[in-house]
């Protein structure tokens, strides 16, 4: 396995705490780079926590967003640590095939939520900004705090795809808790 471009950092100290907390005791190579700056990782800790555990949104349309940013962003950490969990999510082999094409969208494996998220997902990623067409199809099946949590969640993950591929920062060999 190849090397990230930085090297790990010391487990140790307040944020490395913090972070195998949420993660139930291991860090990643992820955590292990970002422990070079205690304060970012301290924050990106706490984001990522609301972001996995504490939205209102349910499990698959969670890992249907971070999975489609990795794919978009050719984040190979990413969905290597995320496809075991997309799977206990209930997504089926057919949908993961299909999240890695260009225009995962518009294939007739999603239910119409599923479609709404994802092209949201897409547009976000892709052009930043989210036609209004997009947009209403999003707000026909979420509350307002579900599209915040979606959004924060689309740009959260595209902040943590870009620092994976940054750094080239290799798949784990299995999923990454939490």
């Amino acid at each position: 396995m190849s090397e990230p471009r930085v090297p790990e950092a010391a487990e140790e100290g307040p944020a490395a705490e913090l972070m195998r907390a949420r993660r139930g005791g291991e860090l990643s190579t992820l955590d292990r780079l970002l422990l070079h700056s205690p304060p970012v990782a301290e924050g990106w800790n706490a984001l990522l926590g609301a972001l996995r555990g504490a939205t209102t949104l349910p499990a698959d349309l969670v890992e249907l967003v971070v999975l489609r940013v990795a794919a978009l962003n050719e984040a190979e950490f990413e969905w290597a640590a995320h496809e075991p969990i997309a799977r206990r999510a209930g997504l089926a082999e057919l949908q993961l095939q299909v999240l890695r094409r260009p225009d995962a969208a518009s294939e007739p494996v999603w239910t119409p939520v599923q479609a709404a998220v994802l092209a949201f997902t897409d547009a976000s990623t892709r052009d930043v900004a989210v036609p209004d067409e997009v947009f209403a199809g999003v707000r026909a099946h979420l509350d307002d705090r579900q599209v915040v949590e979606l959004t924060a969640l689309v740009g959260g993950y595209a902040m943590v795809s870009r620092f994976l591929v940054a750094l080239a920062v290799p798949p784990p060999e299995g999923e990454v808790a939490g």
